[in-house]
């Protein structure tokens, strides 16, 4: 193993790539300077897919200001998620767009660091920890929904951010959001939007300027919390944070609690009403399906699944599989070399950037059928597409990076279908396809319209 995997001189290498990229198959994109920014930003699947069928498995493009090397297939992710050379960098990929506004979160750490914080955090994740939540999640989801209004049409995107942001102050923190429930989802929004902002500068009323001041709202909720979780704690995520101890024996600091909590929050929040909404169109586009859900729920026998009883339920996982290939909420998992290498007979330099994309997987002909197609039983055993390669469906991502948070998401997704589904029959306009961008997370662009028509 070379020294500079292991030791943190190449967080200081300039963002530039150490050598030209010329020799790679690819182009410089559309425009001048963007490149294919604007395709990036609104039809990434569609840019991707064409560069991929004229160049093939690697391909250099430009955009959001520097160029990138895509590296596409099972294979690919492997290579780049696994990084058993330890060749890839997540933090110097990621600290341009969040650094600011979600620094020291997991996701922005490497290697060694990487290793001992998730190890701390692992254990606000076990099979036991999640059970306990499962009560509260129930409770607040089913009365939320048991009150919902029927007939009007209503944007179920507002719907599921509002409920699941209640949901994970009560389960990651311990705390009732109440009043600052629209003022902390208005920063989560302002946050995720300045992470794609292309001018930096904290002038009054950029997108910015509004993500730092997003984020100093954050800052604020959780830090006037810590000194009673430390002295008091509870059965919370956030509690947890706060008595953890490192090998030595040393707790965390109020600054790294306060940046875990908050980044924990905003991956539970927004990646799971991603899913949520991709899940709720395509059964609305898919009303037999709705009603196979319904059906198995039922025979649960039960108004308040528990935990176990959540991993009976067979279809319902295939489709929020199914949901999760066809919409993956990070469609793009981007990297930074720490040093030269090679990859699929292509000279790579040092810190260079280079992604490997979830959603191209997830849409390729050649490792899925008809992957266009709403079709869960792909996952069932006696097909089991997704098998494959395994490294072919990664809507979790993978490697040592792969999601903490995915047996919850699991959880959360499933309760809220099951208390959804016993109210409610979920319609769309008949004529309905739901416009969406998938990055920085994919989201209905018109906040999905549904109705609601109690059962």
């Amino acid at each position: 193993m070379q020294k500079s995997a292991v030791d943190k001189d190449y967080l200081t290498m300039p963002r530039r790539p150490s050598g030209d990229l010329k020799h790679i198959p690819g182009d410089d994109g559309a425009l001048p300077v963007l490149g294919d920014t604007v395709r990036f930003l609104t039809d990434y699947l569609g840019m991707s897919m064409e560069k991929y069928q004229r160049y093939g498995r690697i391909f250099r493009n430009r955009a959001m200001l520097q160029h990138t090397v895509a590296l596409v297939g099972p294979e690919a992710n492997e290579l780049v998620l696994k990084d058993s050379e330890r060749l890839f960098s997540s933090k110097k990929a990621w600290d341009p767009f969040l650094d600011r506004l979600f620094p020291n979160g997991l996701m922005l750490m490497d290697f060694a660091d990487h290793k001992v914080n998730r190890r701390i955090l692992q254990g606000a994740f076990k099979k036991d920890v999640l059970a306990s939540y499962v009560d509260t999640m129930n409770g607040m989801i089913g009365q939320r929904l048991s009150q919902q209004t029927v007939e009007e049409t209503l944007s179920f995107q507002a719907l599921a951010k509002s409920m699941l942001l209640d949901v994970a102050a009560q389960v990651f923190m311990g705390v009732a959001i109440g009043d600052e429930a629209q003022r902390l989802n208005r920063a989560f929004v302002h946050a995720m939007e300045a992470s794609l902002a292309v001018v930096k500068l904290p002038i009054p009323g950029t997108t910015w300027k509004k993500g730092l001041d997003g984020r100093r709202v954050l800052e604020q909720f959780v830090e006037k919390h810590i000194a009673s979780k430390r002295q008091s704690p509870g059965p919370d995520f956030f509690s947890q944070f706060c008595q953890a101890r490192d090998e030595d024996g040393n707790m965390l600091s109020d600054e790294a609690v306060r940046d875990h909590v908050i980044f924990l929050l905003f991956a539970a929040h927004d990646t799971t009403t991603s899913t949520l909404c991709s899940m709720i169109y395509l059964l609305a586009k898919h009303p037999e399906w709705q009603d196979r859900l319904w059906n198995e729920m039922q025979a649960l026998d039960t108004d308040a699944p528990d935990f176990d009883q959540l991993a009976e339920l067979p279809l319902s996982q295939y489709a929020m599989q199914e949901t999760l290939r066809m919409y993956p909420p990070v469609p793009v998992i981007p990297r930074r070399t720490v040093r030269e290498t090679e990859i699929f007979g292509y000279r790579i330099p040092a810190n260079t950037s280079v992604g490997v994309s979830p959603l191209m997987t997830h849409y390729l002909e050649e490792w899925w059928t008809e992957p266009r197609k709403f079709d869960p039983e792909r996952f069932a055993p006696e097909r089991a597409e997704h098998k494959r390669h395994f490294y072919q469906w990664l809507p979790f991502g993978g490697g040592s990076h792969k999601c903490i948070g995915l047996n919850f998401a699991e959880i959360q997704v499933k309760i809220v279908l099951f208390h959804l589904l016993k109210h409610f029959r979920i319609e769309v306009a008949p004529d309905y396809v739901m416009p969406y961008n998938p990055v920085p997370i994919s989201f209905p662009t018109d906040g999905l319209p549904v109705r609601f028509r109690r059962r």
